[in-house]
């Protein structure tokens, strides 16, 4: 059965440091040492201490780690998803 998609208001923003749309920071060390995922272009950040953290958005599958140039949607119903800046303006439509 073929579908198409519901169509939904989203509010998108390109991730800077500072504005406060991720929903956390692990530890780099962990990040490399506990997942299962490419790290190469993930957003690191240096805390005064010296730990580097990378940001993340929570949803029902867990973590998405927030990678450079990537964009944090937030779905009308208050999901929030990440994506890449090679597809972001191909999933979605400015109003």
């Amino acid at each position: 059965m073929k579908t198409r998609r519901t169509a939904l208001t989203a509010d998108i923003e390109k991730y800077e440091v500072g504005k406060g749309l991720e929903d956390g920071f692990e530890l780099w060390s962990d990040v490399v040492t506990k997942g299962w995922i490419v790290t190469d272009f993930l957003i690191k950040i240096e805390r005064e201490d010296g730990q580097i953290v990378c940001p993340y958005i929570k949803h029902r599958r867990g973590r998405t780690f927030i990678g450079e140039g990537d964009y944090v949607v937030v779905d009308e119903d208050g999901t929030k998803h990440v994506c890449g800046e090679n597809k972001v303006w191909k999933r979605y439509e400015k109003e």
